[in-house]
């Protein structure tokens, strides 16, 4: 008798044709079906930098997954500090709250089978990829880095170390962009993640780390030849970044890379968990967000200085035509024993997250607001793709609308 199977393929997410087979086995008979899926229009390599960030609306951080790894990034597993492994459903959760971008945090110092060598396990290489292609498949830009790594990298901005680690972050680049040359232009690279620079020094040696990673993927030819890269600036800090970074690496393409920096401040506010000698932790931000408290009000880095921050970094950059992505930022959410203070908290934060968000959007930035998937920063729960937190999630689309 008659019988009909239907087979769903997922989207090509590369321009070229793949093809593949299917065996139907039937009472010791085989017939090998070859089919054919050709190559994704969607997969063209037109846009430059800016016009490529004109196309990104608001980004999320996918993090504490990929990058996990232990102290010194010798060993790694995606699920290692607390997160499931992603899924499609989950970024198409992220898609359908409103972002259309997501930067992909990754370790790859924990996947080597040859340390000598740094040769990527081509397990680890078909894992990112599966992720890659969750973005592509739910029409988001995915920006893929070097991220942590045990910080081989980004703690060694040093001239001692500036050989050994060019040469392992050529071994490294050369390899994923190997992989991901037929890719399409909805990806981009980051060469690293915050290089850790005081000086100019370190600058130049860090300017060799970006040089070498710009290299390094034109090399494998393909759609790498005209893929829009990003390079971080010293410590991805603003000031820093205005001072010491004078020039890019050289591309042997046009217009086709963007800066990254991120934006935690004031620390005191976004991020310490504890009073230190320097300084004692901010509960409240913003005018009109105050307590009334001297030691848990913030006392420096509110609007005006976030906006001064952002001033510089367009005009030393976007308005020179390269743009900039804004890779992180965020403020950790904190338990206060007062029901008055943690009301008040909650509410200077989420003014703090949709200030920060329509500012650095009015500046020409792109904001890639960080999750690591903790209670303190999490939108969703990663095992269903729920919203958890709508507050936040409607701050930061406020911020962006």
């Amino acid at each position: 008798m008659d019988k009909m199977e239907r087979f769903i393929v997922s989207p090509n997410p590369t321009n070229l044709l793949r093809e593949g087979s299917i065996s139907f086995t039937l009472e010791g008979i085989t017939e090998v079906i070859t089919i054919q899926q050709a190559g994704n229009s969607e997969m063209n390599m037109a846009s430059d930098a800016m016009m490529l960030a004109s196309k990104m609306f608001i980004g999320w951080n996918l993090g504490n997954s990929l990058e996990a790894t232990n102290q010194d990034g010798t060993s790694a597993l995606e699920t290692m500090w607390g997160n499931p492994m992603v899924t499609k459903e989950f970024i198409a959760a992220v898609k359908a709250a409103g972002f259309n971008a997501v930067r992909i945090p990754c370790a790859w110092n924990g996947y080597l089978e040859d340390r000598t060598m740094h040769k990527i396990k081509e397990s680890w290489l078909q894992r990112v990829e599966e992720v890659v292609n969750y973005c592509f498949e739910n029409k988001m830009y995915a920006i893929l880095n070097i991220h942590w790594d045990g910080g081989w990298l980004e703690e060694n901005c040093t001239l001692e170390k500036q050989q050994e680690n060019n040469e392992k972050q050529r071994a490294l680049w050369t390899q994923i962009a190997m992989r991901f040359k037929d890719h399409g232009e909805y990806l981009l690279f980051a060469g690293t993640n915050e290089p850790n620079v005081d000086n100019a020094t370190q600058m130049g040696v860090l300017l060799s780390y970006l040089q070498t990673f710009v290299n390094a993927v034109r090399d494998t030819g393909g759609n790498n030849l005209s893929r829009n890269l990003i390079v971080q600036g010293p410590s991805t800090d603003i000031g820093k970044t205005y001072q010491l970074m004078n020039t890019l690496p050289d591309d042997r393409v046009e217009n086709r890379l963007m800066v990254e920096i991120h934006y935690y401040e004031p620390w005191q506010f976004t991020g310490l968990t504890q009073d230190e000698s320097w300084g004692k932790m901010f509960y409240y931000w913003g005018e009109g967000y105050h307590f009334g408290d001297p030691l848990r009000d913030a006392s420096w880095g509110e609007e005006a200085f976030a906006i001064e921050r952002f001033a510089l970094i367009k005009e030393q950059f976007i308005d020179k035509g390269v743009p900039v992505i804004l890779g992180e930022y965020g403020a950790t959410k904190r338990s206060l024993s007062n029901q008055a203070e943690q009301q008040a908290h909650e509410a200077s934060r989420l003014y703090y997250l949709e200030f920060i968000t329509r500012e650095a959007i009015k500046a020409g930035l792109i904001p890639f607001y960080w999750d690591n998937g903790a209670t303190e920063s999490r939108i969703f729960d990663r095992s269903t793709g729920t919203i958890t937190d709508q507050k936040t999630l409607n701050a930061l689309m406020n911020g962006a609308n």
